[in-house]
C-alpha cells in the first residue's frame, strides 16, 4: 500500500529536499505541499493523505495549531512533527494538538522516511529523549487540580498497563514486567486506546501522567 503524504514546511528548499527523496521510494507518495499552517489543514482536508510532515513555525497560523485542526476529525491523518526547533514547549505543545510523532530535521534521512511509515502504520514514533522531556514538563509543573483525568472505566490490570506505558516501556517490556505475553500485552494496549480514546502511544503517556498514575522523576 502506497503511503499518502502532505508536506507542509515554509521553506521551499526543504520539501523539495524531502520531495527527491520520497520519490525513490514506491511506497510513498506526494501528494500536497503546503508553505503555510492555513495552506497544510485545506491540503490535508482536500487531498486525503495518510501522514501530514508538519513543520512548526511558518508564517500566520503555526504548524501546532494546524495539526490540532487536522486531528480533530476522527479519520484524520496522522501528524508527523519535523521541525528544527525541539524546545520543550514545542513538543508538548505539538504532541498535545494530536501529533503522532515528533523528529528533528537534523535527524538521518532514512529515519525520517522510517518515521512516516511507523506513524502511517499507527504508531508513533518520537526523537530520542522526548518522552523523557515529555516526564520532566509534568514534573515543573504545579499538581493538577482535581479532579485528574479520569480513567475508571479501565480494569486494575490496564491501569497497571497504562502506568507501565507512561513510563515509556514497550509491549514486550509490558510483558516481561506483568509476566504475560507480549500479545497478551499488546491486547491490553490496543483496549486502552479504544476505551480511553487515545490516537497512539505518545497519547497514552500524556494521559498517565494526567491521571496521576506516574510520578514525576525526581
Amino acid at each position: 500500500m502506497t503511503v499518502r503524504v502532505v508536506l507542509a514546511d515554509d521553506q521551499p528548499l526543504v520539501r523539495a529536499g524531502l520531495r527527491v527523496l520520497v520519490a525513490d521510494h514506491p511506497d510513498l507518495e506526494i501528494v500536497g505541499e503546503a508553505g503555510t499552517g492555513t495552506e497544510a489543514v485545506r491540503i490535508a482536508g482536500d487531498s486525503d493523505p495518510d501522514v501530514v510532515v508538519m513543520d512548526i513555525r511558518m508564517p500566520g497560523m503555526d504548524g501546532i495549531e494546524a495539526t490540532r485542526i487536522i486531528t480533530a476529525d476522527a479519520e484524520a491523518p496522522r501528524v508527523l512533527i519535523l521541525t528544527t526547533f525541539d524546545d520543550d514547549d514545542y513538543v508538548y505543545g505539538a504532541l498535545r494538538a494530536g501529533a503522532s510523532g515528533f523528529l528533528v530535521k537534523d535527524m538521518a534521512l532514512e529515519d525520517i522516511l522510517a518515521a512516516i511509515r511507523v506513524v502511517a502504520a499507527g504508531d508513533a514514533l518520537i526523537a530520542p529523549g522526548v518522552t523523557r522531556r515529555l516526564i520532566a514538563e509534568f514534573a515543573g509543573r504545579p499538581e493538577p487540580a482535581p479532579p485528574r483525568r479520569n480513567v475508571e472505566g479501565i480494569t486494575a490490570r490496564e491501569r497497571e498497563v497504562l502506568t507501565l506505558v507512561g513510563r515509556g516501556m514497550s509491549n514486550g517490556e509490558i510483558a516481561a514486567q506483568l509476566y504475560v505475553s507480549v500479545a497478551t500485552a499488546k491486547a491490553h494496549v490496543a483496549r486502552l486506546f479504544t476505551k480511553l480514546g487515545a490516537r497512539d502511544r505518545v497519547h497514552l503517556v500524556i494521559i498517565a501522567y494526567e491521571a496521576g498514575l506516574v510520578a514525576p522523576p525526581s
